[in-house]
């Protein structure tokens, strides 16, 4: 188990070297560039940008220089300072920009990820040892619903029916009262209490998931030789099917921290922008349209190592989880 963490973590570095040129390749692969997508505003504000100030705004940012002159100076700085460039839209470090968003991000995803298995897991065996019932076929139809909605959508038919119906608007996380107050107790509590629709929209999709795959994992180790010899040794049903044929197909739950973690930081981006959160979502989306390459490259470049770093927590708790993946991992070692 030692020889494959190490291992696993030397594979980390070329990976994330490879993902770090990757991402900042993919920015720069649009037609122009930020100083294109400002000259266009400034010109549809009236304003006339002559050749000079272009020539100076170029040397500022250094786009004159080449692609791996650029790369170096990005990445030489990530590593040796954790330095992540300076926003060419915000006139900000990087740094700053994802990390005032990142903890009520995180807030959120982690709330959801524990209200996704909170729902899925009992649905998920109830359908599995009631199959074709009319429970298993509710919940089959709501699922597939689930998965055919998407999110933003979900979004939208919230803030209408919210206004329509109850006159209130649905946005933000927070009060206005406490918009421009200091973290403390009640903020914390406010932001808990607006969480509860992202929640359960950016849940949807995965709960269902979630759902049809224990479902269909649970159905077939319950028709395993081990299970009948259990029932036959007079084994009690519920204590039969939470000891042994639960826990082999419990392996999608944990495997889901391989793609929760890059969720974190790209997977509301549709529905914070519908429902005005202040995550790290409408921050990425905005970099991209304005081709703020420094941040829209560290966004892409934080997604990948999570990717990765999530991947290898998954594994190593599948190993930890189910002793067959153990051993076959110990086998391949």
């Amino acid at each position: 188990m030692r020889a494959f963490v190490i291992r696993r973590v030397l594979y980390m570095v070329p990976m994330l070297f490879a993902i770090s040129l990757v991402s900042f390749a993919i920015i720069q692969l649009p037609p122009g560039s930020f100083l294109t997508t400002y000259v266009a505003e400034l010109s549809a504000q009236g304003q006339d940008v002559n050749s000079a100030q272009i020539q100076a705004l170029e040397e500022r940012y250094g786009l004159n220089d080449p692609f791996h002159v650029q790369y170096m100076k990005w990445i030489s700085g990530i590593v040796l300072h954790g330095d992540f460039g300076q926003s060419f839209q915000y006139q900000q470090p990087v740094s700053e920009l994802i990390w005032g968003r990142l903890g009520l991000t995180i807030a959120l995803s982690v709330i959801t990820m524990l209200v996704t298995w909170l729902i899925a897991f009992p649905i998920g065996i109830y359908t599995a040892v009631r199959q074709h019932s009319v429970a298993d076929y509710s919940f089959t139809f709501l699922g597939f619903l689930g998965l055919a909605t998407p999110n933003f959508l979900l979004a939208l038919i919230f803030v209408w029916v919210s206004y329509r119906y109850f006159g209130q608007t649905v946005g933000g996380m927070g009060s206005p009262e406490y918009a421009d107050a200091a973290w403390n107790l009640g903020k914390v509590l406010d932001v808990v209490s607006n969480l509860w629709i992202p929640v359960l929209i950016i849940g949807t999709a995965g709960t269902a998931v979630l759902i049809r795959v224990l479902r269909a994992n649970l159905l077939d180790e319950l028709r395993k030789p081990y299970v009948t010899t259990a029932r036959a040794k007079g084994l009690p049903e519920w204590r039969l099917i939470l000891k042994y044929p639960v826990r082999m197909a419990m392996s999608p739950f944990i495997s889901t921290i391989g793609w929760i973690l890059p969720t974190l930081i790209g997977g509301e981006v549709m529905v914070s922008i519908v429902l005005g959160l202040e995550t790290t979502g409408p921050l990425l989306m905005g970099a991209l349209q304005s081709q703020d390459m420094y941040l829209a490259g560290a966004f892409i470049l934080i997604l990948g190592a999570l990717t990765v770093v999530g991947t290898l927590l998954s594994d190593l708790l599948l190993a930890w989880w189910d002793p067959r993946i153990r051993h076959a991992q110990a086998e391949k070692v």
